[in-house]
């Protein structure tokens, strides 16, 4: 898909990959409606990629209504919409599910899962005019492979992971190209945006990613260039390439390889 001249919708847009991929599909040439709860976040990456390409959206993924409204509001600034990018997520405590509230098991299906597909129905009977669009869903590594802690981060991630893959599936005769992207460690704040305060398990793992994180610019920019080439399935970093490999040739040794490596960190 050529970028120069379209219009795309970016969820999370206020910082991390959101900001760098608004700012680096400006730099290509098109416009981007930003979406975010943090009206101060999308001001900061409205100034870096440019005012005069980009819209403000502050709404909450998770509230339908509010969501349903969006295309109208983004067609009335932009005259277009060629494509969205649902990359808003967050994250649960590092806890065993055992542990773990219902109200944020709901949080986090709600905004990972439910924001995702409310976005995709608001904004396909829109896409569906167009000579060509693009649906671009954030997975994650932790969709095809659990994580200690993080079980019900995963499952969310995994229902976006098949969302996907069926919607790819729909839309195969359309004009609409659907990527799902798996990102592995990324340097960006959804620890924060998921609104965790800071334990010793927390500080623990962002010791040990740190240098292994991949920078958010660069994720972006493979999300991006995945974008471009139509694929079906783009990986992030060379932790999601490694596990995605083990996990399909032995899914059980690579789960406890996982529990091996992070286990001693997540209480």
């Amino acid at each position: 898909m050529k970028l120069s001249g379209k219009t795309f919708v970016v969820t999370g847009a206020g910082s991390g990959m959101g900001r760098e991929l608004t700012i680096q599909l400006v730099r290509k040439g098109a416009s981007v409606a930003m979406v975010d709860l943090n009206a101060k976040a999308l001001k900061e990456t409205a100034t870096l990629a440019g005012d005069a390409h980009v819209s403000f959206h502050i709404l909450d993924i998770s509230d339908r209504k509010a969501v349903e409204k969006l295309p109208s509001a983004v067609i009335k600034h932009h005259d277009q919409m060629d494509g969205i990018i649902n990359n808003a997520g967050i994250i649960q405590p590092f806890v065993d599910v055992k542990d773990l509230e219902y109200d944020r098991i709901e949080k986090v299906f709600n905004i990972n899962f439910y924001g995702t597909l409310y976005m995709i129905k608001s904004f396909l009977p829109y896409l569906l005019e167009r000579p060509e669009a693009t649906i671009t869903n954030i997975s994650s590594m932790g969709g095809y492979i659990p994580f200690p802690g993080q079980t019900i981060y995963s499952a969310s991630k995994a229902a976006v992971k098949l969302l996907s893959e069926g919607l790819y599936g729909e839309l195969k005769k359309t004009n609409i190209h659907v990527t799902v992207v798996h990102p592995g460690a990324i340097d960006t704040h959804i620890m924060s945006n998921s609104e965790l305060s800071t334990t010793k398990e927390e500080t623990e793992i962002k010791k040990t990613q740190k240098n292994k994180s991949l920078p958010a610019d660069k994720a972006a920019s493979i999300i991006i260039e995945g974008i471009e080439k139509d694929k079906f399935r783009v990986l992030v970093g060379s932790d999601a390439s490694f596990l995605d490999k083990f996990y399909r040739l032995n899914p059980k040794r690579a789960v406890d390889f996982i529990v091996k490596k992070m286990g001693g960190m997540v209480k």
